[in-house]
């Protein structure tokens, strides 16, 4: 697996509000963890609430500042770009955690503060 090719295509799920295409990432038993939110549990769980996050924003897109192989694992760092669906912004700077099984992710965890992007 091309670790950078596989993270870009994970983003580009991601900025493209597919909840669908972001869910074949995810491992049947994942976890995912965004920010101080609780853990979703089970691939269908977190499509769910992924699918009803991107629901709350207009838009949003990723610059991956640096991504690290972890022996397996992937870690990245960069700034995500949050549009309101009054088409204000909040940009941010995010860290994400990806303990794999194989090529698919087992625990997805978001190190972000979103804390204005609803209270804007």
């Amino acid at each position: 697996m091309d670790l950078e090719q596989w993270t870009q295509a994970l983003f580009a799920s991601v900025d493209q509000m597919n909840a669908d295409s972001f869910a074949e990432f995810l491992a049947d038993d994942a976890s995912f963890i965004f920010g101080n939110a609780e853990a979703v549990n089970g691939k269908a769980n977190i499509k769910s609430a992924v699918a009803g996050f991107f629901s709350s924003i207009k838009a949003i897109e990723h610059q991956i500042d640096q991504i690290w192989d972890g022996g397996g694992d992937v870690i990245c760092n960069g700034h995500v770009k949050y549009l309101r669906h009054d088409d204000t912004t909040l940009e941010v700077p995010f860290a994400n955690v990806l303990i794999l099984k194989g090529e698919l992710i087992y625990k997805y965890l978001i190190y972000v503060d979103t804390s204005k992007l609803h209270n804007s």
